[in-house]
């Protein structure tokens, strides 16, 4: 359905994307959301900040007045690198508006045109993000590039580069290499990860990222070996048996033909983005008699908190 009752300027839009800039710039991270709800934002990134975790240990011994411990904490950093993103995108003004318009007319929701203009811009700020979503994993760096893909490096791809340096590797503990998942295998296969982790990192909540087929396979498997026992009352497992409630199955269409399985906790998936700084914008342009320009620039980038086997491990499938 079209918009029939309120019309919006170039001028309006303008206007909009002034008054709810800061707004606008955080819309591409919610589109995301699908992946990013299962991780940890850093707002006010731009550009290298280190991060990391402490290290060092304190205990209690028997009481000696003249005892010390000297032994030192230390931060072992980690460097969140985000990246300032581009887009021009060039949009018929008229056809936004209606299918935006039609979507809230439809529950019911009263608009200005004001309000339309809002709504319209977020709209398109919300487009971002399910890009941005899908390169979260497998998105490798290109000064040169043109897509959201080529932005940043994403996790997996800051895995394998982990792998080469020997940083995360079966010598570690945060490495465990296992057979292609099947409809027969996948239980087995998916409970020697979580029990191949550290106990530290099994004493905590975690999220297992894998793949939607990967997850698929795993019920699959579950049902045909538990759906007759009486207390299986969930064929759709969103944890893993046996992890007493502390690991959260996440299947994700962005680890599509992932070659790994990542455990870890929320807080250890780290992005960064800019949340309106002052070199990121929004803004509508009109370059041309019937289309309008959306510009905009913002940072992201992603980063594990640390690779220690405390908090993090990684399946990697033997076929790969």
């Amino acid at each position: 359905m079209a918009n029939q009752y309120l019309t919006i300027t170039p001028e309006e839009l303008a206007k909009s994307a002034v008054q709810y800039r800061r707004e606008l710039l955080i819309m591409p991270t919610k589109g995301a959301a699908a992946t990013l709800d299962h991780m940890r934002g850093l707002p006010g990134v731009n550009g290298r900040v280190v991060i990391g975790q402490l290290a060092g240990d304190i205990e209690l011994g028997p009481y000696d007045a003249t005892r010390e411990d000297t032994d030192g904490v230390q931060i072992v950093g980690r460097t969140l690198q985000t990246y300032l993103g581009s887009v021009i995108k060039k949009f018929d003004v008229n056809e936004a508006a209606g299918s935006v318009y039609s979507e809230l007319y439809a529950q019911g929701i009263e608009l200005t045109t004001a309000d339309l203009a809002r709504q319209v811009l977020m709209y398109l700020s919300l487009q971002l993000g399910k890009k941005l979503n899908m390169a979260i994993w497998s998105g490798v760096r290109n000064d040169a590039g043109t897509k959201t893909a080529e932005l940043f490096d994403g996790f997996d791809t800051i895995t394998s580069a982990e792998i080469t340096a020997g940083t995360i590797s079966e010598d570690n503990g945060n490495l465990i290499n296992v057979d292609a998942l099947t409809e027969e295998n996948a239980v087995d296969v998916i409970k020697s990860i979580y029990e191949a982790a550290a106990e530290e990192l099994q004493d905590v909540p975690t999220k297992m990222y894998m793949s939607r087929n990967a997850f698929n396979l795993y019920n699959r498997a579950y049902k045909a070996e538990t759906g007759a026992i009486v207390y299986n009352q969930n064929y759709t497992q969103t944890f893993l048996e046996g992890s007493n409630g502390l690991c959260e199955l996440v299947p994700l269409g962005s680890k599509k033909d992932s070659k790994f399985i990542h455990l870890s906790t929320k807080s250890n998936m780290v992005y960064g983005f800019g949340a309106g700084l002052a070199d990121e914008n929004i803004a509508v342009e009109k370059y041309h008699p019937f289309l309008l320009d959306y510009v905009a620039t913002m940072y992201f980038g992603v980063q594990f908190e640390t690779v220690s086997p405390e908090r993090l491990m990684v399946a990697q499938f033997a076929s790969n």
